[in-house]
């Protein structure tokens, strides 16, 4: 079926209840959950959707996009408020735009951030489960800041990445990886102090960034030093993938810049 008009749907999520956002059967996915609250929008007007990416279970987004094809044209303000009035909490448009028929939303150049946020030293209010990883050991915060850095640039990611297919290309370039205090996403039942790893690059590996938070967990504990991150990075490694992945809940999908 042809379909003669193209959308761009900005939302937000919150992952913690959700597996992920692609569609897998007898599971509560976020794309199943955007299809249901489509069909009350539309209600039987036929249309398709497709997402930028995919996300791990529990994993939220600050920055989502969908490309909507239907046979129909359709008001941005009506739009909405139609669809975040039948969507669940958890879950709300931003905004909504016509694109050009020749706008492919894989295939477009784009640059993506991710946040993953921790904190150390005491166990956190359970509000927070859904937010922020919390590790009631202490760790060597200053360690991990000059750990992520390393990350920074052209590398080889065969360590951090699960499942890859027989063309996966695994040298990657990362354009900024840093620890910082978190100031960006705070609530009155957050920890005094937390932080953030920020990461910006065109693309990651499956579980890249969660393998490369509870690498620097692991650094931060001084159970590894920063010349076995260096070590795994090289293109000569044993290419095995490491085994301690960080908890999807602490990631954040926090912006997608691409043009339109």
């Amino acid at each position: 079926m042809k379909y003669p008009f193209s959308y761009l749907i900005k939302i937000q999520f919150l992952g913690f209840r959700f597996s992920g956002w692609q569609k897998q059967p007898n599971t509560k996915t976020l794309h199943d959950i955007v299809d249901k609250t489509l069909s009350f929008v539309f209600e039987n007007t036929n249309y398709k959707t497709i997402g930028v990416g995919r996300t791990d279970a529990k994993v939220s987004a600050n920055t989502y996009y969908i490309n909507l094809f239907t046979r129909f044209e359709f008001d941005e303000t009506s739009f909405l408020e139609d669809f975040n009035k039948n969507a669940p909490a958890d879950l709300k448009a931003i905004s909504f735009n016509e694109l050009s028929g020749d706008f492919n939303l894989i295939n477009s150049e784009k640059i993506k951030e991710y946040h993953y946020y921790f904190s150390f030293g005491q166990k956190n209010h359970p509000f927070a489960a859904p937010f922020i990883s919390g590790l009631q050991e202490d760790l060597n915060i200053d360690l991990m800041k000059s750990g992520a850095k390393l990350f920074e640039g052209e590398h080889y990611f065969h360590k951090y990445c699960t499942k890859p297919s027989a063309n996966t290309i695994f040298n990657r370039k990362i354009d900024s990886c840093e620890i910082i205090e978190n100031d960006v996403l705070t609530a009155n039942f957050f920890p005094e102090t937390s932080y953030v790893l920020k990461v910006r690059g065109r693309g990651f590996l499956r579980y890249q960034i969660r393998l490369m938070m509870a690498t620097l967990f692991e650094l931060g504990r001084e159970n590894i030093t920063l010349q076995f991150i260096e070590d795994s990075l090289k293109e000569d490694n044993d290419q095995k993938f490491l085994r301690n992945v960080a908890p999807g809940s602490g990631l954040q999908l926090y912006d997608i810049d691409f043009k339109v």
